[in-house]
């Protein structure tokens, strides 16, 4: 079977194609039931700037979009997909996971475009000493870790489990929770969250500390 063509995930490119920012700013925005005064102070960004990205008067930068992002906690990859193309079934092979760093933490994402939003899937590679941030956080829906590779201690409402290759955890996300390597070797886990929330990004509570 043949795979498909390789696409650039550069965003970069994706800002120069033919796709209404602005308007998929203000949907989310009202979703979200931010308003662009609270949107503003929350992002760090000038209320005037927003504005403009949604009556489309100005084309955001790749980090003011980051920025926004992180404070509506969503992908940045939500202002690009107008109207991407569903599917009950994804299959993604290994040389096309969309890749992402914050830090010393690199991710790879193992599928987009499923008919539900809800499901967020992840190969994690954390070098030593790397943690999930520098404090617990919580989001909605149940998180499942699988560790590939080296040791990862999670931390689940006070409890500790330190997991080693082949052990795995699933526990309410509701719980504070948080994870670190703490060892002197790098570390390789699937993270899977379960939102029932569509516009949440649990990666972005996680990562908020790196990519902030």
């Amino acid at each position: 079977m043949n795979k498909p063509n390789k696409k650039s995930t550069d965003l970069g490119q994706l800002l120069n194609e033919e796709v209404n920012v602005g308007l998929r700013l203000r949907e989310i925005r009202k979703k979200k039931k931010y308003s662009l005064r609270s949107l503003a102070e929350k992002s760090n960004l000038n209320l005037n700037t927003l504005s403009m990205i949604e009556n489309s008067k100005t084309s955001p930068s790749v980090s003011t979009l980051q920025r926004i992002s992180n404070a509506l906690e969503i992908p940045i990859s939500y202002f690009f997909d107008v109207a991407p193309q569903k599917s009950k079934v994804v299959f993604t092979p290994k040389d096309r996971r969309i890749p992402a760093s914050a830090e010393h933490i690199r991710l790879q994402l193992l599928g987009t475009n499923l008919a539900s939003d809800k499901l967020h899937q992840f190969v994690v590679q954390l070098a030593p000493g790397d943690c999930s941030g520098d404090s617990e956080t919580v989001h909605t829906g149940l998180e499942f870790v699988y560790c590939l590779t080296g040791n990862t201690e999670y931390v689940v409402d006070g409890q500790i489990f330190l997991l080693e290759p082949g052990d795995s955890l699933v526990f309410e996300a509701y719980l504070p929770h948080i994870w670190c390597n703490k060892s002197s070797e790098p570390a390789e886990i699937l993270l899977i969250f379960f939102t029932s929330d569509e516009y949440e990004n649990p990666a972005v509570r996680h990562f908020s500390d790196f990519l902030s």
